[in-house]
C-alpha cells in the first residue's frame, strides 16, 4: 500500500485529483493524506522561515472566512474517502500550514497529486504556475499534476532523452504505480535529426521491458520544443512521464519546458520526478 498526498489549495477542492486517486484505489488499495494548504498572499513561501531558531512559523490566511471553506472541503474529502472505501488521514492544522510544511510532508510520501487547474488558482500577488513550479522544484517525492477533466490512463508515455533525469522518472513511475505498468507503454525519443538513434537503446529497453510488458519504442522525428505539444494532444487516454531538471536550474528551465506547456494546457495527467 502506498501513501499518497492530495495537496489542495484549501478553498479549491479538486474533483479531478480525487477522481484519479479513487481510480487508483480501485486497482490497488492506497492511503491518502489530505493536505489543505491555505491561500496566501505571498509569492514564494518555500524559503519562508521564522526569525528565531525556535520561533513558531505563522503565515496568516488572506481572509479569516477561508477557514470555513477549508473546513467544508475537509468534510467533503472525508465523506468521499469513506464512500469509496479509501484509507485516509487529514491534516487539520491548516491555520499555519504553508508550502515549507508541504515540502516536509512530501518527504514521507510516495507521490503527491494536485490539480494543474485549481492549485492556487486565485492566489494574490503571484502567478499560479509559480506555485506549481515551486512544488515540482521542492517536492521530495514525485508529483502527479492532474487536469480537472481527463480520461483515466490506458497508455503510458515515457518521455526519454537519454538523460539521468528521464531514466530516473521512468523508474519512479514504475515503482510508485505498478498497477499502471500493464498499460500500453510508449517509450518516446524525439529529435528532428532522422538519423539519430535512441540514446543507450539496448540498455533502456533492457530496463523498461522489465517493468512495462506492453512496451513500444517510438522515435519522433520532430523538434520536441515546437511540436511535442501537438503530438501529445493526439494521444488519447494517456499519462506522460517526464524527468524534471536538476533542482538548481529547474526554476529557470521549467518555463521553457514542454512539460510546463502541457501542464498549462490541461491535456493529460503529467508525472514528474527528480532526485
Amino acid at each position: 500500500m502506498k501513501k499518497v498526498i492530495l495537496a489542495v489549495d484549501g478553498t479549491n477542492f479538486s474533483t479531478g485529483a480525487f477522481e484519479f486517486i479513487r481510480r487508483l484505489n480501485e486497482l490497488q488499495p492506497l492511503m491518502v493524506t489530505g493536505v489543505f494548504v491555505p491561500q496566501l498572499d505571498y509569492a514564494n513561501l518555500w524559503s519562508y522561515a521564522p526569525t528565531g531558531m525556535n520561533a513558531p512559523v505563522f503565515i496568516p490566511l488572506i481572509e479569516e472566512e477561508e477557514n470555513v471553506y477549508v473546513i467544508k472541503n475537509i468534510a467533503r474529502f472525508e465523506k468521499l474517502c469513506q464512500a469509496n472505501d479509501i484509507s485516509y488521514r487529514v491534516h487539520k492544522d491548516f491555520s499555519n500550514f504553508a508550502l515549507p510544511e508541504l515540502k516536509e510532508e512530501s518527504r514521507f510520501a510516495d507521490v503527491m497529486i494536485l490539480s494543474g487547474e485549481l492549485f492556487y488558482k486565485h492566489v494574490i500577488g503571484a502567478n499560479q504556475y509559480d506555485y506549481i513550479r515551486n512544488v515540482l522544484h521542492n517536492s521530495e517525492c514525485p508529483v502527479l499534476v492532474v487536469p480537472e477533466k481527463f480520461t483515466f490512463p490506458e497508455n503510458n508515455i515515457l518521455a526519454y532523452n537519454g538523460s539521468e533525469e528521464s531514466v530516473y522518472a521512468m523508474k519512479q513511475f514504475a515503482y510508485v504505480f505498478p498497477e499502471l505498468s500493464a498499460n500500453k507503454t510508449l517509450l518516446v525519443y524525439a529529435d528532428k535529426n532522422v538519423e539519430k538513434e535512441f540514446p543507450s537503446k539496448h540498455q533502456v529497453i533492457e530496463l523498461a521491458s522489465q517493468h512495462f510488458k506492453n512496451l513500444t519504442l517510438y522515435k519522433a522525428d520532430i523538434n520536441p520544443k515546437k511540436y511535442f505539444r501537438e503530438w501529445i494532444g493526439e494521444q488519447e487516454a494517456s499519462i506522460l512521464v517526464s524527468g524534471s531538471y536538476h533542482r538548481s536550474i529547474i526554476s529557470e528551465t521549467f518555463k521553457k519546458s514542454f512539460v510546463a506547456d502541457l501542464i498549462q494546457d490541461h491535456q493529460l495527467p503529467v508525472f514528474v520526478a527528480h532526485k
